[in-house]
């Protein structure tokens, strides 16, 4: 079965930053895409930013300019490096894969990692 591993969270002062990092296992091809969404407490589970194979990233408005995603070869890993955390960055993350198994596409979930960011 494909899995996905998260790693990367944790605590951090506003202003600083982190990397998470996401590999997709067990998978017959490479993602179409990954993706980085977030849920924090009382709030519904948002795309933060996304990478497909082609290169192509998407990101959260509240992100763009301090948050950047990234793939590697061979595009099975995902990386979210964040800057200038802000304490409204606090939440769980999740990463995401969309994965053409078998001809058919399926999203696939981290466990979620816990970024708390102090004001």
């Amino acid at each position: 079965q494909v899995q996905l591993v998260e790693s990367g969270g944790g605590l951090v002062q506003a202003g600083g930053s982190l990397r998470l990092s996401c590999v997709v296992s067990g998978s017959t091809s490479s993602p179409t895409a990954i993706g980085w969404y977030r849920q924090a407490p009382g709030k519904q589970r948002e795309l933060v930013a996304s990478i497909s194979s082609s290169g192509s990233s998407n990101y959260a408005d509240s992100v763009k300019g301090r948050f950047t995603i990234s793939r590697e070869d061979p595009k099975n890993t995902a990386n979210l490096l964040m800057n200038s955390l802000k304490p409204e960055d606090t939440a769980v993350y999740y990463c995401n894969a969309l994965v053409r198994n078998f001809g058919i596409l399926v999203n696939y979930w981290g466990q979620g990692t816990q970024v708390t960011v102090s004001s």
